[in-house]
């Protein structure tokens, strides 16, 4: 029988470990896949910051635990998968957020930096995904994986904006997505890429007070910068049955920024 709309939404009993997960973009996904029902894993570096994500989540009627690991870190990432599954479940959505950003010019990147945000944003999301493939998804031929790129990752950047860094690993994630999506259909795994544009947050606050927040949000067709809901339907699409015959493909949550720089 064909499913409501209602029942394709539903995330009821399903687990879903969300990195970077603590603040910003990865809270405010953790929020939209909780409120659908899911039980959500959330995971920082920080266990102080994850303590109160949660308290948050659980205020609003959501099942949420934490675990504390770094994404750069293989041992820590595969501890994690490992842990979420022991407390929680087996793992039916996984969301790569966690990331990095660097801001110099590209003649004078240091190399150790660079290092550190392709190691974060694109050698931790493979690892991770890995992991949880091969403990969860594919021994039961179902998963749903979202990795966080952003409109960076789509094209370059004016001069004022130095973060090649950033994007070259952002670009790396677009394309990380469509070879997963590939290779892993077979079993029954989604994986699909959102693309953020500018958004207030920890990450993007030195750029926005540098540029200006007001002269960023003109910049865009819709004439704002995205806020606490803007991602929430996106994710829940990727997530749900709702998704079942989306993969491999990437999407701008830009307010329009994107269509008008040719990404």
């Amino acid at each position: 029988m064909t499913r409501t709309i209602q029942q394709l939404f539903d995330l009821t009993g399903q687990v879903a470990l969300v990195t970077g997960g603590s603040r910003g973009l990865g809270l405010q996904m953790a929020h939209a896949l909780g409120e659908a029902g899911a039980k959500i894993m959330l995971s920082s570096r920080k266990a102080e910051d994850l303590e109160a994500a949660a308290a948050e989540l659980k205020a609003a009627g959501i099942e949420a635990q934490w675990i504390a690991a770094d994404c750069g870190k293989e041992e820590d990432i595969r501890r994690l998968a490992a842990e979420t599954v022991q407390r929680m479940g087996p793992i039916d959505i996984l969301v790569n957020n966690a990331g990095a950003t660097w801001g110099a010019p590209a003649e004078e990147h240091p190399v150790n930096a660079w290092d550190k945000v392709m190691n974060l944003n694109v050698r931790g999301y493979f690892i991770l995904a890995q992991e949880v493939a091969k403990l969860c998804m594919i021994p039961r031929k179902k998963g749903r994986i979202l990795n966080v790129a952003s409109i960076a990752g789509l094209a370059g950047n004016p001069s004022e904006m130095k973060t090649i860094a950033y994007n070259t690993s952002k670009g790396a994630v677009v394309n990380f997505t469509r070879a997963l999506a590939g290779e892993w259909g077979e079993h029954g795994i989604t994986v699909n890429a959102i693309c953020p544009g500018f958004f207030p947050s920890k990450m993007t606050y030195g750029l926005l007070e540098k540029l200006g927040a007001d002269k960023m949000a003109q910049g865009a067709p819709l004439r704002r910068l995205g806020d606490d809901e803007d991602l929430k339907g996106l994710t829940l699409l990727y997530a749900s049955a709702a998704g079942k015959h989306i993969t491999g493909q990437w999407m701008a949550v830009d307010g329009g920024v994107s269509a008008i720089i040719g990404g």
